[in-house]
């Protein structure tokens, strides 16, 4: 009887049409990159959205590229900060966790080429909101800082930077 049962059941499982798996793809294609970046920015938004609601003393506003800043010190008559010009600023990089990246020395002023240097494009942006001798905050969302690979130093991959910037002056 056992002997009986095991040959039906082979045959049941032998005449059974072989189960195809489906063909994985290996392909990155621009659908997949659109959607994953979508995602990303979906979560860093969730990520801002939470570092703003237990941060109320900053009132933020947001530029379309998703540049969010706000000026901690007025100077409505300064020179405007604009392409071509130098900034010679103070800058203090840090992440959303508060750690610092990066402080420039309170000696010194990091000169900014306005648009020509290899910074954050998320600075360039904000330095152009700014007046000489004014005071912002900026948050930049990964796309606008280092993105996908960091710095490969002190910013970690996809980090939202915090900027605290102080325009000292224009050249």
């Amino acid at each position: 009887m056992p002997t009986l049962f095991l040959l039906l059941v082979c045959c049941l499982f032998s005449c059974s049409a072989p189960v195809k798996k489906p063909k994985e793809s290996n392909d990155w294609s621009t659908n997949h990159s659109v959607s994953y970046q979508k995602e990303v920015n979906d979560r860093e938004q969730l990520k801002i959205a939470f570092y703003l609601e237990h941060h109320q003393e900053l009132s933020m506003q947001m530029t379309s590229t998703g540049l969010r800043y706000q000026m901690i010190k007025l100077v409505p008559k300064g020179e405007l900060a604009q392409p071509g010009k130098t900034a010679l600023a103070i800058v203090k990089i840090s992440l959303l966790d508060g750690r610092i990246c990066y402080e420039t020395d309170s000696e010194f002023y990091e000169e900014i080429p306005i648009d020509h240097n290899d910074r954050e494009s998320g600075l360039n942006e904000g330095l152009k909101l700014m007046r000489k001798g004014e005071k912002a905050k900026f948050i930049l969302p990964s796309h606008l800082a280092h993105g996908l690979v960091g710095d490969l130093q002190k910013i970690p991959p996809l980090s939202i930077l915090v900027l605290d910037v102080e325009l000292m002056d224009l050249q």
